[in-house]
């Protein structure tokens, strides 16, 4: 009699494969310092939310939701960089998706990642510089006020909005300008390489489109939503691990909002109120 072979006597045991997992990492905001109560997008903030998306367990990929018109180069490049150096030394890709508006820095942002998709309907682009200000010379004039400006070094007060405008002064900011227009430049095209369709002239003009025309100018690598895309490349049993950055301690204390300031807060106040403006007026940029 034959006797039973040893794997028929071993329960067999099914493993599972693990469920993908998928970072995700929300951009929102204007991008830089926005005052005590206003926290805008810095290094500073997500470099522990960056950290942590990177040591997430049975990481498949890094998902960038971005939602922001721009703000701060520097703070966009060091972002932008940490992100890199992270994803290459985990090596680990990254898909970022343009939400209402990734523009300017926010398309800095984006293009962090090895991939980007839009909605139809985003606005993307914006690849350029701009400064604004007011000048209230003439106001201060009006109202009986007397500018008072005092510097060692001939250069000091340049664009002081209560002074005249000089053409020196303009043509040196214009010099800043370029420069820095020139680092982004070169960050999409090496981040780009190979997929830009359009003329750089209009590229690079400081000119925006929707989610549709940017990807026949190969600004973005297709159309579609953040859980749409990743659900079709992982499965539909990917699971999603949103990563936040932390509130301040006075964020804490106040809800997030302006009621209950503590006293000697009114100068945050004021700040907060003036940041709340100036993100209005750059989110009004883009019809948003």
């Amino acid at each position: 009699m034959a006797l039973p072979s040893l794997r028929s006597l071993v329960p067999i045991r099914r493993f599972r494969e693990p469920t993908p997992v998928v970072g995700v990492l929300r951009l929102s905001g204007v991008i830089g310092q926005a005052g005590a109560l206003r926290k805008g997008l810095t290094l500073e903030a997500l470099a522990g939310p960056i950290e942590r998306l990177f040591k997430i367990k049975r990481l498949k990929a890094v998902a960038l939701a971005v939602n922001s018109p721009g703000g701060s180069p520097v703070q966009s490049a060091l972002i932008a960089r940490r992100i890199r150096s992270l994803a290459e030394e985990k090596d680990v890709p990254v898909i970022a998706f343009a939400e209402d508006v990734a523009a300017s820095g926010g398309y800095w942002l984006a293009c962090a990642a090895d991939e980007i998709y839009a909605d139809e309907s985003s606005i993307v682009g914006s690849i350029g510089v701009v400064s604004g200000g007011f000048g209230f010379t003439e106001l201060i004039k009006r109202i009986g006020v007397e500018r008072r400006l005092h510097t060692s070094g001939g250069r000091k007060g340049m664009l002081d909005p209560f002074s005249r405008e000089r053409p020196e002064d303009v043509e040196h900011l214009h010099g800043i300008q370029g420069d820095v227009h020139e680092s982004f430049k070169a960050m999409v095209r090496e981040r780009r390489a190979g997929k830009l369709k359009g003329d750089e002239e209009d590229l690079f003009s400081g000119a925006f489109w929707t989610g549709r025309r940017a990807l026949d100018l190969g600004l973005v690598d297709g159309l579609g939503d953040l859980r749409s895309v990743m659900r079709g490349r992982y499965g539909e049993k990917v699971r999603f691990r949103l990563v936040g950055a932390e509130k301040g301690w006075l964020r804490r204390r106040l809800g997030g909002s302006f009621g209950g300031t503590p006293p000697g807060a009114a100068g945050d106040l004021v700040s907060g109120v003036l940041a709340a403006v100036e993100e209005r007026l750059i989110w009004n940029r883009f019809g948003l």
